[in-house]
C-alpha cells in the first residue's frame, strides 16, 4: 500500500504537506519542536503529480515526513542538505527569497 501524503493550500500561497500517519503528532528533540497539527496540515490526499506541481509553484511550504520529503527531494523541490530531522521524522521548509 502506497503511503498517503496530504497537502493543504493556505491563504497567501503557503502550502503544507505531510505524511498522513504523522497528522496530530508532536515531535520534540532538544531545542526542536514541531507540531503536525490538524489545523495546519490536515489537507487532501492527492496524487504525487498534483503535489509536485503545487510545490513547484509555491514560494513557501512546510514538508514533513519520510514520503513527503522523498517526493520533494526526488523532484528537486528540496535539496537533501536542507532536510532536517527530529528523531526519525524528516522535515524541510521552502521559502521564497
Amino acid at each position: 500500500m502506497a503511503a498517503k501524503i496530504l497537502i493543504k493550500i493556505h491563504d497567501r500561497g503557503v502550502v503544507s504537506v505531510c505524511d498522513s500517519d504523522l497528522l496530530g503528532k508532536t515531535l520534540d528533540e532538544g531545542d526542536l519542536h514541531l507540531e503536525v497539527c490538524e489545523k495546519f496540515f490536515k489537507g487532501e490526499e492527492r496524487t504525487e503529480e498534483y503535489i509536485v506541481g503545487i510545490l513547484k509553484c509555491t514560494g513557501n511550504a512546510t514538508i514533513v515526513g519520510k514520503h513527503a520529503i522523498e517526493l520533494a527531494v526526488k523532484n528537486e523541490i528540496v535539496e537533501e542538505k536542507c532536510v532536517k530531522k527530529i528523531g526519525d521524522v524528516t522535515f524541510a521548509y521552502v521559502f521564497a527569497i
